[in-house]
């Protein structure tokens, strides 16, 4: 795995969401470091270790991948980072380090493989005679917004390529960084091609830095919604995940905050923890909220069937049992009392379809005069 680059910011493991680095599941061997080792670390490191970001190339060959679950709403995904730096404690996405070699933990946001040529391969995507311009959502797994994207800049350079093709985009991210981009986003949106949505999961700023440690703030997640919305783009609140007994009781007030910082539209995720995400936010919660750590595992429990996370298509987003459907009831109440009903509508393939057709009447391939 050739080594792409070293982003600078460094940090205490206390300032990562991961308190551990759990085995992968598909190795047989694992490493056990003794007790005795960890607290004569404790004690020579008072404020915590330094772990630094590491960035790798990602050497895959296609960027656009194909959505089968019929829960998500998309048919088509660009994820230009593997791991994620903003280090969310509950992220779904944290097992995908697992098939790489390493681990869900503080691998996951500590080793950033980037793909570095997405934008090469996305033109050659878009210029096939085969692609129909169907809606392309920019991240839904890692975030493409993360820290190391403001030097990278390659999730700037696919939407510079998606401008130039009018191709409908959708951006999730829970980043200011995306303001950096309004000039392409509005570029694409005076055809009808962009919609955006913020995901927010707390207003409390000490549970946001406790749970999300190198995401944006909630004051700069409504801040972004409101130079999103103030530039016409259509933007959206993803209250996600809901995290029962811990953030849940916040609905009403976050879908308020967004409404008012000129969100149209809103969705909600129940806290999803598939494979060794259950030790690693079991681990969290009893490190962060000891004296809620035994109510907050019931209460996921309670939504779940007593387990700590379903797999079906519709559960796996919603949950079940008499807490989950009060979860779904308050969310879509507030949500309908405040008008945040619109759907992503804003997307259209219209214009690329037209870009399209003129090419092949023009024998070209992907270039525009």
């Amino acid at each position: 795995m050739p080594e792409f680059a070293d982003h600078l910011t460094q940090g205490p493991a206390r300032g990562r969401g991961a308190g551990l680095n759990p085995g992968n599941r598909f190795e047989d061997v694992r490493l056990h470091v003794l007790g005795e080792h960890l607290d004569e670390i404790a004690i020579e490191h008072p404020a915590g270790v330094q772990v630094k970001t590491r960035v790798f190339r990602d050497s895959s060959r296609s960027i656009l991948n194909p959505i089968d679950s019929p829960d998500l709403g998309m048919k088509w995904s660009i994820n230009p980072y593997r791991g994620c730096e903003h280090g969310c404690i509950y992220c779904y996405a944290r097992p995908g380090h697992e098939y790489l070699g390493m681990s869900s933990g503080l691998d996951f946001e500590t080793r950033i493989l980037a793909k570095a040529n997405a934008p090469e391969l996305l033109r050659a995507e878009l210029s096939k005679k085969s692609w129909e311009g169907e809606s392309i959502s920019i991240s839904g797994v890692t975030d493409c917004y993360q820290p190391v994207e403001a030097d990278l800049r390659i999730t700037r350079r696919v939407l510079e390529v998606c401008a130039e093709f009018a191709q409908p985009v959708g951006v999730i991210t829970k980043n200011r960084l995306v303001t950096r981009d309004l000039d392409v986003l509005v570029e694409l949106h005076r055809c009808r091609a962009a919609t955006a949505a913020v995901s927010i999961t707390t207003l409390d700023n000490t549970l946001a830095a406790r749970m999300e440690p190198r995401a944006s703030s909630p004051r700069e997640r409504l801040a972004t919604i409101r130079a999103l919305a103030d530039a016409g783009i259509p933007v959206a609140v993803m209250v996600a995940p809901v995290i029962p007994a811990l953030n849940e009781s916040e609905i009403p007030a976050i879908l308020e905050a967004a409404r008012n910082a000129g969100a149209t539209g809103a969705g909600f995720v129940l806290l999803r923890l598939p494979h060794q995400i259950k030790a690693l936010f079991l681990d969290w919660l009893a490190r962060e909220f000891p004296d809620r750590a035994p109510h907050g595992e019931a209460a996921i429990r309670d939504t779940r069937g007593g387990d700590l996370y379903q797999t079906q298509w519709g559960v796996r987003q919603k949950g079940t049992g008499a807490r989950a459907e009060q979860i779904g009831r308050v969310f879509e109440v507030f949500a309908r009392k405040l008008g945040l009903t619109a759907r992503p509508s804003g997307r259209t393939r219209d214009e690329f379809l037209r870009r399209r057709d003129f090419r092949l009447s023009r024998g070209q391939l992907g270039l525009f005069g």
